[in-house]
């Protein structure tokens, strides 16, 4: 009791004291939320550009796919012709293209 005596301020300093620690706790919320708001929309913009990137990459895909099988059908067509026009001709290059591929093999 005596110490309650010899510090008659005791309960307002106490309440100044809960006041400020009750603004820095309202502070530091604050800041908090504004980080995670933040960061919040860093992974926002990074998973659209990964997005875009992907998009990107499958459009690039299925160009190369085309030109794939538009090269695939010009050699068909060439084949063909060869075929018809030098018989004996195409299957020598043939003939050499499997020794080719088979030395290659085996190496």
């Amino acid at each position: 009791m005596q110490a309650a005596q010899s510090y008659p301020h005791n309960d307002g300093d106490r309440k100044r004291a809960q006041a400020a620690a009750s603004d820095v706790a309202d502070k530091v919320a604050d800041k908090a939320s504004e980080y995670a708001t933040k960061a919040g929309e860093k992974l926002e913009g990074a998973y659209e550009a990964a997005d875009a990137t992907m998009r990107s990459v499958a459009e690039q895909g299925r160009e190369a796919g085309e030109r794939v099988q538009e090269v695939a059908g010009n050699m068909k067509s060439a084949v063909d012709k060869s075929i018809k026009d030098q018989p004996m001709a195409t299957l020598a290059v043939v003939g050499a293209l499997g020794f080719v591929l088979g030395a290659l093999w085996k190496s």
